[in-house]
């Protein structure tokens, strides 16, 4: 009996430590979603040296949740749903991020910088797990791209960050 436990809890362990590709998927979206409206909101709060910055983020991140919707839809993926996928070490922080925090009517470019950093690093993380978990194909390359465009938002995101703390503040 107690060989049937061990085993039955190392089945539900495997099983555990898995998602299906249509929650993964569901969580993506609704992080791509809540990205853009995030910075969406954002536009007409920030300062101007970091709006461009913003409404480019907000574009991009309309594009990534176009791109997931269109992906859950396409009957390849479709075939796919039920798959279990082995859940990345760093999906409770991404899972955090479908949650946006109250950053006031005045946000300051600092905090708001900082926080996008985060947002983008865990989406770069996830990403980038889910492009080495997945089947080859459609579904891994997506996840690789997206994996590079967060990392290359990251890549602005900090560039911007550097240039306000040494510089002083906001321009």
């Amino acid at each position: 009996m107690s060989k049937h436990k061990e085993g039955h809890s190392k089945s539900y362990k495997k099983l555990k430590d898995k998602k299906t590709l249509k929650e993964i998927l569901d969580v993506a979206i609704s992080f791509e979603k809540t990205a853009r409206d995030f910075y969406a909101g954002l536009i007409p709060k920030v300062s101007k040296s970091i709006r461009y910055l913003v409404e480019d983020l907000a574009e991009e991140e309309q594009q990534h949740y176009d791109l997931f919707t269109a992906l859950r839809d396409s009957p390849q993926v479709q075939k796919q749903l039920d798959e279990r996928i082995k859940i990345p070490t760093e999906d409770h922080k991404f899972s955090d991020y479908v949650q946006l925090i109250d950053l006031g009517d005045n946000p300051d470019d600092q905090a708001i910088l900082q926080y996008a950093l985060a947002r983008e690093d865990a989406a770069m993380k996830q990403y980038r797990q889910l492009a080495d978990n997945s089947p080859e194909g459609e579904l891994q390359d997506t996840f690789v791209f997206l994996a590079y465009e967060e990392a290359e938002h990251k890549l602005e995101l900090e560039k911007k960050y550097y240039e306000l703390v040494h510089s002083g503040g906001p321009q």
